[in-house]
């Protein structure tokens, strides 16, 4: 059967969008794969070392919105080619800090990679907005897929140029650098319509409290966070962890390779399972997965019960952050978009950034396996929250997203 020719560029832009979600993801990989073994090094309190990844999630919460409002008003590609352009900054100056020993310069680049990732969070968004309804939902986690190339690259990467030059990941930063610039040259063929809305649509345009106030928003919105949230902290401290039970670099990037591949290849089925089961369900099913890599961190910190937790951590992800994603599209209008998406990944890296930071701290007092513990009650919360979304749509008799 012959594909349409509309059919064939909007499968071509995904691909695209896809290729530039898996090299953008290799560099944020590669940070959280070494930023805090590199920090632990520089940093004058180990309290500090995950200081360059918080950095990162501080560059993309204070990006975000900036972003989403500038693409707004000139177009997708712009602004992901800008990303891209602070990914090749923040690779060139994280090198300098390592190889100079400063902490602030590599907390400075790891600043402009998390402003690439603000940029490129927005590929998600992009891969909806060029595809139809009918493809949407696949669209979203088929560009979240992507991520499966960095699963396996970004920890290789950061292995690969830790030794290479001295001092030790000066090399790593590099490879981020040149990751960026080959995604420059993927993001110059994407090419994503302008939704300029039009007067009518700007009279008709909620303001930004009614619409995070709509139930199925904010659902939405928590379960980004919850997912991000845990996610970030418990990946953030596993190489501490990790190295505090005295595992080397290698097996600490076998246990990220793991948990992002959890993370990103479920995405070639996870839209799939959202039209046949409905976003509230996947999303609930993500919740209890996350509440299972708790379950498992508690049976040891032997290197099975690292890399079982990690999965599942990755995986519960996975179906949070695909279906707040689905579900967030169905909240607003084109008019709207820009604030209820810049609101939603803000709001979701300023929760990544306290994560992070915070992360070096708990490892330290609480240890691997009550940091996990306290992760119950917010999974908690989440779950409830779903549940009474999909009660209040059984009473209202409204149809269930897909």
């Amino acid at each position: 059967m012959s594909t349409s020719p509309v059919a064939s560029t909007m499968h071509r832009q995904v691909f695209l969008l896809a290729t530039a979600q898996a090299l953008f993801q290799t560099a944020s990989v590669l940070v959280m794969t070494i930023g805090g073994l590199a920090g632990a090094v520089l940093a004058p309190s180990p309290d500090w070392a995950t200081a360059p990844i918080a950095t990162m999630f501080l560059g993309t919460a204070v990006a975000t919105a900036p972003a989403s409002m500038w693409m707004a008003r000139v177009g997708r590609q712009a602004g992901f080619l800008l990303g891209a352009a602070l990914g090749v900054a923040g690779g060139l100056i994280g090198a300098a800090g390592v190889f100079t020993g400063s902490l602030l310069l590599l907390c400075l680049g790891t600043f402009l990679v998390g402003s690439y990732q603000a940029f490129a969070q927005f590929y998600r968004f992009a891969a909806s907005e060029v595809a139809n309804d009918a493809f949407r939902s696949r669209a979203i986690s088929l560009v979240l897929a992507g991520g499966v190339v960095a699963a396996l690259a970004g920890p290789a990467l950061a292995r690969f140029g830790g030794g290479l030059l001295q001092p030790t990941f000066t090399a790593s930063f590099l490879i981020l650098a040149l990751v960026s610039i080959v995604a420059l040259g993927v993001l110059a063929k994407v090419r994503v319509p302008n939704t300029v809305a039009t007067s009518a649509d700007k009279a008709s345009a909620r303001g930004l409290g009614q619409i995070v106030r709509q139930p199925a928003y904010l659902v939405a919105l928590f379960g980004a966070v919850t997912g991000y949230g845990v996610m970030t902290l418990a990946m953030t401290a596993t190489p501490l962890a990790m190295a505090h039970h005295h595992y080397d670099l290698a097996d600490t990037a076998t246990v990220i390779q793991l948990h992002v591949l959890g993370m990103f290849l479920p995405s070639f089925v996870s839209g799939s399972l959202i039209a046949r089961f409905g976003v509230l369900r996947i999303m609930f099913i993500g919740v209890l997965l996350l509440a299972g890599h708790v379950l498992l961190s508690l049976t040891g910190t032997a290197i099975h019960s690292f890399m079982g937790a990690l999965v599942l951590l990755g995986i519960g992800w996975n179906f949070l952050y695909i279906g707040g994603t689905n579900l967030l599209t169905r909240t607003y209008t084109s008019a709207e978009k820009g604030k209820a998406q810049a609101t939603n990944d803000l709001t979701v890296f300023l929760v990544g950034l306290a994560a992070s930071l915070s992360a070096g701290m708990l490892q330290n007092t609480l240890g691997w396996h009550n940091l996990n513990m306290i992760l119950l009650p917010w999974l908690a919360v989440a779950a409830l929250a779903i549940l009474a979304l999909g009660w209040r749509q059984r009473v209202q008799g409204v149809q269930p997203a897909q």
